[in-house]
């Protein structure tokens, strides 16, 4: 059992954490607010669980800390959280001076696809980049154990239409990166599918020497004849003809010729 006052440190540690990540830097950890300072819980604690120390967290501690520490200095709605002081939150804006590349993660399934139409927004309401491989890397690792990595060229995408935001200091925002605007690892080769073997058909048996095909609708007679089937002796539904019964002329007796 973990002695009472080193469940309170924690907490407090915790709620430090937290605080750090959403009032100053959430782009430190790979985490994009929305407009209204929330952060989904579900993103922060696996953000949280990559750092040292803190792979142990989980919804039902930051839920202790609501519950344990007065006036909390965070707040959440739904699966949402934020901060209550968000003064310091840098919000996106134009880029003062962009890098020559980026790098975002896409899922493995979704590479083929991106190749072709471009990068569209994942779990987020757009792209989201950064100038550090590793981080983009992190990020990536969040939704898709492999995740293939690809490389922006900004100027080329600049020359397209793009319209770049920058987000604190290590995280970049655009609405869409077109085909031919970033790199990759060259596609998987597609594996092709394997055929079902065809069933021998009657004209493909081999027929060895001397042996003839048997046929069960017909069978032949010690006469040497070959006799109808039994099918067609009884007919489809095995129904015998019925015979027309003769009926004999009553002879008038003899008083009355």
């Amino acid at each position: 059992m973990v002695p009472k006052m080193a469940k309170a440190k924690n907490l407090q540690r915790l709620a430090k954490i937290l605080v750090y990540i959403l009032e100053r830097r959430p782009d430190e950890f790979g985490l994009v607010p929305d407009k209204d300072g929330y952060v989904k819980i579900k993103e922060l604690i696996k953000a949280l669980n990559e750092e040292k120390g803190w792979k142990y967290v989980r919804r039902f501690h930051i839920n202790e800390i609501l519950y344990s520490i007065p006036n909390p200095p965070f707040e959440i709605l739904d699966n949402r959280m934020r901060a209550k002081q968000r003064e310091h939150l840098p919000r996106p804006d134009a880029a003062a001076q962009m890098p020559k590349l980026l790098f975002t993660c896409i899922r493995r399934k979704a590479y083929p696809f991106a190749t072709q139409k471009g990068i569209f927004p994942s779990g987020y309401q757009q792209v989201v980049l950064s100038d550090h491989r590793d981080l983009a890397e992190r990020m990536g690792k969040r939704s898709d154990a492999q995740p293939v990595i690809l490389t922006v060229h900004v100027q080329h995408s600049i020359e397209q239409g793009v319209l770049f935001q920058q987000v604190g200091e290590l995280l970049f925002l655009a609405p869409f990166i077109p085909p031919g605007c970033f790199s990759g690892p060259p596609l998987p080769k597609e594996k092709p599918r394997a055929s079902k073997p065809q069933e021998p058909s009657e004209a493909t048996v081999p027929q060895l020497k001397g042996s003839f095909p048997i046929h069960p609708d017909k069978v032949a007679t010690p006469n040497g004849t070959v006799a109808k089937s039994l099918k067609k002796q009884q007919g489809w539904k095995g129904k015998k003809e019925r015979r027309k019964k003769h009926k004999r002329k009553r002879e008038r007796p003899p008083w009355r010729k």
